[in-house]
Parts: C-alpha cells; structure tokens; sequence
C-alpha cells in the first residue's frame, strides 16, 4: 500500500535536499534498495507538488533530483550514484531524521 503524501504546505518550505534525504531514508526503512527510480517514485508519492511536472502534475520530473542529487553527494550527505544506489551518510541521516520529526510534528520548525 503506497504512503500517503505529506500536506503541501508543510513541505513546500522545506528545502529540496531534505526533502531528498528523507525520501532516501523512507526507502531504507523500507529495507529497499533506494535505486534512482525508486528514490523518484518515492519522492513523487511524499511530496507530489514538489516533483511533479508544472503542466503535469500528475507525474514525475526525475530532474527535479538530478542536481540536487550532485550537490547533496558534493556536501557528504549521501554516496552513491542513479547507475547504483544511494546510501545515507551519517550526516545525511541525521538531517533526514529531523526532517522527519518536522512532518510527524505537523511543524516547520524553520
């Protein structure tokens, strides 16, 4: 059964790379491999808004991760790569955990 999307308006402030490592961390507490279509899939179903298309917001906009996805491995967030898997680092998953406090919370926090 998919998860329930997250309210719009609590994860339409939060930034797009936490939004990114909490979909990495929802995948591996799944204990799935977060390949870069799952990491997508993911990301569409918790925060539709953010990773759809703007003219079809019915489906999802993998670019919407590609950059970030770089910049997050840049800053020793998370390791891997779309050819493999991602894997949250220490750092990454700390950030994802407060990330998901924040949603559990119904708070920004910001």
């Amino acid at each position: 059964m998919p998860k329930k999307a997250f309210v719009s308006e609590l994860y339409k402030r939060v930034s797009i790379y936490d939004l990114i490592l909490f979909g990495v961390y929802s995948v591996n507490s799944k204990k799935e491999k977060c390949s870069y279509e799952r990491l997508v899939k993911e990301c569409f179903i918790l925060f539709p808004k953010s990773f759809s298309f703007s003219e079809m917001p019915n489906w999802p906009d993998a670019r919407k991760l590609d950059r970030s996805l770089r910049a997050l491995r840049k800053k020793k967030m998370l390791i891997g790569d779309p050819k493999n898997v991602f894997v949250l680092t220490k750092s990454g998953r700390s950030l994802a955990e407060d990330t998901g406090k924040i949603f559990r919370q119904g708070r920004l926090g910001l």
